[in-house]
């Protein structure tokens, strides 16, 4: 019997991949990529909703916690590492958990992903909870673990959502609070989702955490202001941001970045107003760290 899944389908576009030239291998597996945000573009009103799941977990001192095996646990533990350093975020606030733990990032561990009872200890570990909004990632819609692990979050009171590359069930849809299914169609080589499935979930989960992050004040204009300054990329970065923001040069970006302990929206805030740092960093908290309200005046 066929299977149904589209992840497991044969893409005849590629049936005769094997006699191609480099070049014709080239251009089949862009021409299949370039499919790719469409499809994922089609999931815009889920991708919206799963972005207000996480603005209102974080709002309420909850977590984004993303469940996967294989490819899709990695990309999660990707997008949840990259949040400190480009967000300024605590390291809690987005966390990835994949099938077989910490081995699994860097050695394939395919047999872990068959356990949803260890998907569902992941959560208990995690102590998953009503404020959170898990978001259980299994381009195939099928994995065990990851299906156990969002089983478990509802138990405990948490939202939850599903991403996936192949036609969601009623089930599946009735749930969760979320389902995003980008339809990305049959893999260039069967059933190997880390290509074009694994494209779309990387897309899926920068939007979500990119939206997040700008609702919750995190970028000023198109500004990575809560920046904290962590090597010497990111200090050429913070201070290349005060120059262009508030018009001065590198000394005085430099000095500003320096009296903030190395984090851009304090020193943004000193420049605009003129305020020390912990004056600032008040002026902040006071609207919920929105460098614009401060800017337009709205606080005294």
């Amino acid at each position: 019997m066929r299977d149904p899944r589209l992840t497991e389908q044969r893409n005849p576009a590629s049936t005769h991949i094997d006699e191609m030239s480099p070049l014709e291998i080239v251009d089949l597996v862009n021409a299949q990529d370039r499919e790719v945000a469409e499809a994922v573009g089609r999931e815009r009103e889920a991708l919206a909703r799963a972005l207000e799941l996480a603005e209102d977990a974080f709002r309420r001192g909850g977590r984004l916690v993303y469940v996967g095996a294989g490819t899709s646990g990695r990309l999660g533990v990707l997008d949840a590492a990259e949040m400190p350093p480009t967000y300024g975020t605590d390291p809690l606030m987005v966390q990835g958990v994949i099938a077989g733990g910490y081995e699994a990032l860097v050695r394939a561990q395919e047999g872990a992903e068959d356990h949803p009872e260890d998907g569902a200890a992941a959560m208990d570990a995690r102590e998953v909870g009503p404020a959170d909004f898990v978001l259980g990632i299994a381009t195939s819609g099928t994995t065990p673990y990851v299906h156990g692990a969002l089983r478990r979050a509802r138990e405990l009171g948490a939202r939850t959502g599903f991403l996936l590359c192949t036609h969601p069930s009623d089930e599946l849809r009735e749930t969760h609070d979320v389902v995003i299914a980008p339809l990305v169609g049959p893999e260039v080589v069967t059933g190997s989702t880390r290509m074009k499935a694994g494209t779309a979930t990387k897309l899926v989960l920068n939007t979500i955490t990119t939206g997040a992050m700008v609702r919750l004040g995190k970028v000023y204009g198109n500004l990575m202001v809560d920046l904290q300054v962590t090597c010497s990329k990111l200090q050429d970065r913070g201070e290349r941001i005060l120059m262009e923001m508030l018009d001065v040069e590198r000394d005085e970006a430099r000095r500003l970045l320096a009296g903030a302990g190395g984090h851009v929206k304090t020193a943004l805030v000193m420049g605009r107003t003129g305020l020390d740092a912990d004056a600032a960093r008040a002026r902040l908290a006071a609207v919920d760290g929105v460098v614009a309200r401060v800017t337009a005046g709205e606080v005294v």
